[in-house]
Formats: structure tokens, C-alpha cells, sequence
């Protein structure tokens, strides 16, 4: 005889479905370089979805994300990242996560996913916060959450990089990738 355990949904998010809102969303992104500093950027969040379950196990999440909209706050550097030697975004417009699972940890949640970059697709697990929710001067009944997750971007097939005189690499593997999301009730 099996035993399925639920978990409860975190107090005062509600079953239904939540409509992430790109306006109020933001996907960022850390990445070592030349060992000696850190290159931060955003990528913009188009569309995503979570649907709470009655419990947690039976929440998803899907999101939609355009490499196209890269920014580092260097207009060389971001066109170096829309280019063929990482995100090629003629070829691969779109980076998506589609959630596999959920579960408690502690006082945090895991959301587990596949993460599809450049065509290559990983299972990932983002640490998540849920932050709340409360209703904005217009009626809608808003949820927020933060997540974060360290990738490998050799993983992701992005593998340009450039040796440096004093030995290293340009580029870092490890990238870290957070996430502060709004979602408005359906």
C-alpha cells in the first residue's frame, strides 16, 4: 500500500490559474568574467502561466522568455550575445521552462523544470520564495514570487569563450539566474 503525500499551498495563494504579468516581472542573469569581476543582464519574460493546484504537487508553472531582449547595459556586448557564438537568437527565439514537479523544502519551494536555452533543454530546480499576494488599486489579486537557479552554460550549448594572457577564461560557466515574478488571479 502507497501513501501520496500532499503538501498545502502556502497561505493565501488561491487554486486557479495566475497569469504571469510581463510588465511587472523580471528575469535576470550573473555571470563571471575574466575571473575577476561580474557581467549582470536581463532577459524579458513574454508570457507564463502558473496553475495552483489543489496542493502543491498539483501546481505548474510555464514560462516563456526572448533572448532577443538581452541587456547588460552594453550595446556591443549585448550584440555579442544575440549572435552565433551564444544565444543566436535568429535560430533560437524563444527560452522556455515548463515545470515537472513541486515540493516543500524547509520554509522554501522547489519548482522543478525543464529549461530550454539555444535549443538544449535540462531538468533544472529553481529555489523559490512565494512572497505573498495582495490586490492593486485595480481590483486584480496579485501574487508574487522570486526564484533562482545555477546553470551550467556549457550545458546549454553556449560554449564561446576567449583565453586570457594571464591563463582563465573571458567568460564563466556558472550562471545564476533570478527570477522576481507577478502573477494576476484569473
Amino acid at each position: 500500500m502507497s501513501t501520496t503525500t500532499t503538501t498545502a499551498l502556502p497561505t493565501g495563494l488561491t487554486t486557479g490559474t495566475w497569469t504571469i504579468d510581463a510588465s511587472h516581472t523580471e528575469a535576470t542573469f550573473t555571470v563571471r568574467h575574466a575571473g575577476i569581476s561580474k557581467v549582470r543582464g536581463t532577459v524579458a519574460v513574454t508570457e507564463g502561466t502558473i496553475t495552483v493546484g489543489e496542493n502543491l504537487e498539483a501546481t505548474s508553472v510555464s514560462v516563456t522568455l526572448d533572448p532577443s531582449t538581452v541587456s547588460t547595459g552594453d550595446a556591443n556586448r549585448d550584440g555579442h550575445l544575440k549572435s552565433g557564438d551564444f544565444f543566436d537568437v535568429e535560430k533560437f527565439g524563444q527560452w522556455t521552462f515548463v515545470s515537472t514537479g513541486v515540493r516543500e523544502e524547509g520554509k522554501k519551494h522547489v519548482i522543478v523544470g525543464d529549461l530550454t536555452i539555444h535549443g538544449e533543454t535540462r531538468s533544472v530546480e529553481l529555489d523559490t520564495e512565494f512572497n505573498g499576494t495582495a490586490v492593486d488599486p485595480f481590483g486584480n489579486t496579485r501574487a508574487g514570487f522570486e526564484a533562482s537557479v545555477v546553470i551550467s552554460r556549457k550545458d546549454f550549448g553556449l560554449t564561446w569563450n576567449a583565453a586570457l594572457e594571464a591563463g582563465g577564461v573571458l567568460v564563466g560557466d556558472k550562471v545564476t539566474i533570478a527570477l522576481d515574478v507577478s502573477a494576476i488571479k484569473s
